[in-house]
């Protein structure tokens, strides 16, 4: 299944097909330069197919566009951080 990734206030949103929300990572501005992410959920009846991962890469690529850093608060964006060496040039140190 494909899924409809739209940023909103604070957060970047997957939608299913019929456009239901499916999952959310939700973020917050530390000062001009850094998003902070503080949840990543997703449904439960979706787990399993990426939908997490794409929302984390989500808010990197937002920070990337952005010249933003990025402080993984959430446990599942740690982990994320810690997998991916390619998100270290976005980490906030």
């Amino acid at each position: 299944m494909s899924f409809k990734y739209t940023e909103e206030d604070g957060r970047i949103v997957a939608k299913d097909k019929d456009g239901l929300e499916v999952g959310e990572v939700t973020y917050t501005r530390d000062g001009d330069e850094v998003l902070v992410i503080n949840h990543t959920g997703v449904d439960p009846a979706n787990r399993g197919q990426g939908v997490a991962e794409e929302l984390v890469h989500q808010v990197v690529e937002k920070a990337k566009n952005e010249g933003l850093k990025v402080e993984p608060v959430c446990s599942f964006a740690q982990k994320e951080f810690e997998r991916k060496s390619e998100y270290r040039e976005v980490l906030k140190q």
